[in-house]
């Protein structure tokens, strides 16, 4: 493995710190999109967002029941939850 420099693992140790604010943060952006599209690249939309949940410690049957639904403003809801508090 090639010998990263200080500023490559600070990059690498900060983006696993904020892994979490990341997820949320693309979970948002996709819950946009679920409200912008429709056909094929909403499916794709849904596919991407249950990946990010799971990501996050969500069961899958919530998930489940998430895509079963089709309705972002269920998930802009469980986002609510999902982010730290300040």
């Amino acid at each position: 493995m090639a010998k990263r420099t200080k500023y490559q693992e600070k990059a690498i140790r900060n983006y696993y710190q904020n892994r979490e604010a990341i997820a949320i943060q693309r979970l948002q952006e996709l819950v946009t999109e679920l409200y912008l599209t429709e056909g094929k690249q909403r499916e794709r939309h849904w596919k991407s967002l249950a990946t990010h949940l799971a990501a996050l410690g969500v069961k899958q049957d919530q998930i489940d029941h998430l895509v079963k639904q089709n309705n972002p403003e269920l998930v802009a809801n469980l986002i609510k939850t999902l982010e730290p508090k300040q």
